[in-house]
């Protein structure tokens, strides 16, 4: 019986099946035989890091963070020589302490108040970073993100930890310190969460709620969030045999042989790539190149080339769930399907394409209310829906 343990919350995310998790391993062990559990869209992998004590876990997603996020909780021991939170943020501090006098003219104490004209002339003159040369190698938020979710500083910081992340990157703890900075990054983030576009101070009332995120120091939740896990880690490694990949999950299907495969595709028209991408280019930290429309920088400042899920595609989602199923048909796995009433195609529609593609295996739908986090700012933050899981035995 798959039970979930207490595990550590790193990012916010839309759809996270966190809060229905013991739905979710209902589901699970109502057809789970033995062998791995393929986790084939993990996401902000949670359930990683909900039986990931249990069973060996096969975490898959084609984004990078994801896997990064299922290794800090697949992966990670406490072991000699573990450097502490103190110690990567005192390399971090030197690092900007030496960076910043070249940058002071975009420096602000966000203590003091501001005018609404004062305050956009500030964020303006932060988000020009991204035509400025700079010398070094480690500029890559300073210089695409100043001015927008975070500041000038705040970005500063972010190169800083990174930088000196890699320091560690052969270490058991690198996963934890790249999982640790994104919580950082989301809770001093002036945005809801994700990264789909940043906010404008348009009023008196939004400029105050920029400005308490802006007084947010990445450092201090870089901190929090790194002690809290490293006091609670194992000092052994994973007795549990744990795989992590980046594939597409026709490929990952392909490299299954029997199992339990939980697949939690995107249900609607956006695709996660555009929520997540600049934690996806903190993991990569490969200064890609940016959207332009009509030779401007697209606000969202987007990765050009981003993953589009045919999920997402109206005219592609059907041909992905026969993907889907025939994958795995094929790998001679187990299924559980995490889809909802409002998704791209209607659970009927679902049903008949696993008679189609899975003859002779056993089809059971359960169903629950559940409130779909959106990470909106207004009224639709959350989303009530019907979740369904589809059980292919």
């Amino acid at each position: 019986m798959l039970t979930e343990r207490a595990y550590p919350h790193y990012v916010k995310y839309m759809g996270s099946k966190s809060a229905i998790m013991d739905f979710v391993l209902e589901g699970i062990n109502s057809v789970y035989s033995g062998g791995a559990v393929c986790d084939l869209f993990a996401g902000s992998a949670s359930l990683a890091g909900a039986i990931g004590h249990l069973v060996p876990v096969h975490s898959n997603d084609i984004q990078a963070y994801s896997e990064v996020l299922a290794q800090a909780y697949l992966q990670v021991y406490r072991y000699k020589g573990m450097p502490t939170a103190d110690e990567i943020l005192e390399v971090a501090e030197k690092t900007v302490y030496e960076k910043t006098p070249a940058l002071g003219h975009v420096i602000v104490d966000y203590k003091q108040d501001f005018s609404l004209e004062e305050f956009a002339a500030i964020e303006l003159a932060q988000q020009k970073l991204i035509d400025q040369p700079f010398s070094d190698a480690w500029h890559l938020f300073t210089k695409y993100y100043s001015g927008t979710w975070w500041s000038a500083e705040q970005c500063l910081w972010i190169d800083a930890i990174r930088q000196a992340a890699e320091r560690f990157r052969q270490s058991p703890s690198f996963p934890l310190i790249l999982s640790s900075l994104m919580y950082a990054m989301a809770y001093t983030s002036q945005g809801t969460g994700h990264y789909a576009q940043y906010r404008d101070a348009k009023t008196t009332s939004s400029l105050r709620d920029i400005v308490i995120y802006r007084r947010r120091e990445v450092s201090s939740y870089f901190r929090r969030k790194y002690m809290e896990v490293a006091f609670s880690l194992s000092d052994q490694p994973p007795a549990v045999p744990h795989k992590t990949t980046t594939l597409d999950f026709k490929d990952c299907l392909k490299s299954l042989s029997g199992g339990t495969v939980y697949a939690d595709p995107p249900y609607c028209f956006v695709h996660y790539s555009r929520f997540y991408h600049a934690i996806e280019t903190l993991v990569l930290y490969d200064y890609p190149e940016i959207q332009v429309k009509g030779g401007k920088v697209v606000k969202g400042r987007y990765r050009e080339g981003r993953h589009q899920s045919p999920f997402c595609i109206a005219t592609q989602v059907k041909q992905a769930f026969r993907d889907l199923f025939t994958g795995v048909m094929e790998s001679s796995s187990s299924l559980v399907l995490s889809y909802s009433n409002t998704g791209m195609i209607s659970p009927g529609e679902i049903e008949q394409l696993i008679e189609e593609c899975c003859p002779g295996r056993g089809v059971e739908i359960v169903l629950t209310n559940h409130q779909h986090m959106t990470l909106g700012r207004q009224k639709d933050r959350h989303r009530d829906v019907e979740e369904c899981l589809f059980l292919v035995r």
